[in-house]
């Protein structure tokens, strides 16, 4: 299928299978698609606003001068995206996704939601992630630096390394035993002391 019209407006897209398609100036407003593929496309100039990806399958995708507004994907892959060739990022949500392979860097992306997700190998750096939600995910291999996780959620996330020297960390939320792999990155020897022992 190709979008023919210019502007989709609260429209429901099933089973969509695109692959090394340019979808061009394209608006899609209030719109939801289930269980779609997108492989190696690009959407050059389109804007999406209030739109929820369900149960999609969307990889190396390259939003290039594009407009995510508030757009939501569940129980998704959103594999491969290079998120700094769009034109404006605001409101994303994650849940339940495979995100990993994916560029966020030198982003301002305050408040995204990346909660119970796999995001291994995601490039964090120089990324406004401050007030983000990423509890409960995976974060193998991704790489954080020079990143503001103010006010950022980080309770039930496992596998991440986060260097405290130099990474902004304000009320930054992390649970324990995880929370641990902080302390990796500072000069420090931490003692296990036994009571009564000298």
């Amino acid at each position: 299928m190709s979008f023919s019209e210019s502007t989709y407006y609260g429209e429901e897209f099933s089973r969509l299978s695109l692959e090394k398609e340019s979808i061009k100036s394209k608006r899609f407003e209030e719109c939801e698609f289930s269980s779609c593929v997108f492989v190696d496309c690009k959407f050059v100039k389109c804007t999406l606003i209030n739109c929820k990806f369900n149960d999609c399958v969307l990889s190396a995708i390259v939003p290039l001068d594009s407009r995510f507004i508030d757009v939501s994907f569940a129980k998704s892959k959103a594999i491969g995206f290079d998120w700094p060739k769009a034109q404006k990022l605001q409101g994303l949500v994650f849940e339940g996704c495979q995100v990993d392979y994916s560029n966020f860097r030198l982003l301002k992306i305050p408040r995204i939601r990346m909660a119970n997700c796999e995001a291994k190998e995601i490039d964090f750096i120089e990324t406004d992630l401050s007030g983000g939600d990423f509890r409960n995910t995976d974060f193998q291999g991704s790489r954080f630096l020079k990143s503001d996780l103010s006010g950022a959620d980080f309770r039930g996330a496992r596998n991440y390394f986060i260097d405290a020297r130099n990474n902004t960390f304000r009320k930054t939320r992390f649970s324990l035993p995880e929370a641990l792999v902080l302390l990796q990155s500072l000069d420090i020897t931490i003692d296990q002391v036994f009571p009564g022992a000298d």
